[in-house]
């Protein structure tokens, strides 16, 4: 019989695809399979087996072969386990393989089996995405992605307007200089969803930037496709002072 991915469960696909990642360098950039044996602590009789199930059925082939203690998982003690997690929290994050690197060294100088890559990276995977957000990119984006208690939802154009800047991930050239990155001023309709101004710049954001970015939303656009134009009741900013322009209509400030 035939199998695809859509017969392998979730955590199936995705020891596969950790296998077929550990394998990339020597099916795509001829990588010598002991390098790859020695950087991730494999056996090289493992890799040539997962090299030849690869070939013979593609990523399925790199699924366990379901044993009869199915739905048992492996165990790691629970320090190893803590050491794993605390790793993957880490910022900036690290690699699964460095990870299971790191692991392994901790086993071996305790005298413990160093747990395989697979279930390194099943620890690693079954991580919560709200834990793992806080603990890389901060704060600001866990609150932005998981905080409800903070959402606001206006039910009128002009209602509520958001201001923000943002450090785009693109370098520009400029004459004479070095290229940088620019940032980004947008000011959105929160019941639209629409840009209702925005300023581009290489400085860094200041009252000016958000100010400017506000005179073009207030203003009747020349665009004749772009409408959104007037003043808000309410203008919701973060609480840096590159937002505190002292403009006469109510600004209210998230407590962020």
């Amino acid at each position: 019989m035939v199998v695809s991915l859509t017969h392998l469960t979730e955590q199936e696909r995705v020891r596969a695809m950790g296998r077929f990642d550990m394998l990339r360098p020597f099916l795509e950039e001829d990588v010598e399979l002991f390098q790859i044996a020695h950087q991730h602590q494999v056996s090289l009789r493992t890799l040539r087996r997962w090299v030849q199930r690869y070939h013979h059925e593609g990523l399925v082939g790199l699924s366990r072969r379901r044993r009869a203690d199915r739905g048992e998982r492996r165990r790691v003690t629970s320090d190893l386990q803590q050491f794993i997690e605390g790793l993957a929290l880490q910022t900036p994050p690290l690699s699964v393989a460095v990870i299971h690197r790191k692991t392994c060294e901790l086993a071996q100088q305790h005298d413990i089996k160093p747990p395989s890559y697979g279930l390194v990276y099943d620890i690693v995977r079954q991580l919560p995405p709200a834990l793992t957000t806080l603990a890389h990119h901060g704060s600001k984006a866990y609150n932005q992605r998981y905080d409800l208690l903070h959402r606001r939802e206006a039910e009128a154009p002009n209602e509520i307007w958001q201001a923000d800047h943002c450090l785009l991930d693109v370098l520009l050239v400029r004459e004479g200089q070095t290229p940088a990155k620019p940032w980004l001023t947008v000011v959105i309709d929160d019941y639209s969803r629409a840009v209702a101004g925005y300023f581009l710049t290489f400085d860094a954001p200041s009252a000016l930037n958000t100010s400017l970015a506000l005179r073009q939303a207030i203003w009747r656009k020349d665009e004749p496709r772009w409408h959104i134009c007037g003043i808000p009741q309410i203008l919701y900013t973060d609480c840096g002072l590159d937002h505190r322009i002292g403009h006469p209509m109510v600004i209210r400030q998230n407590s962020k």
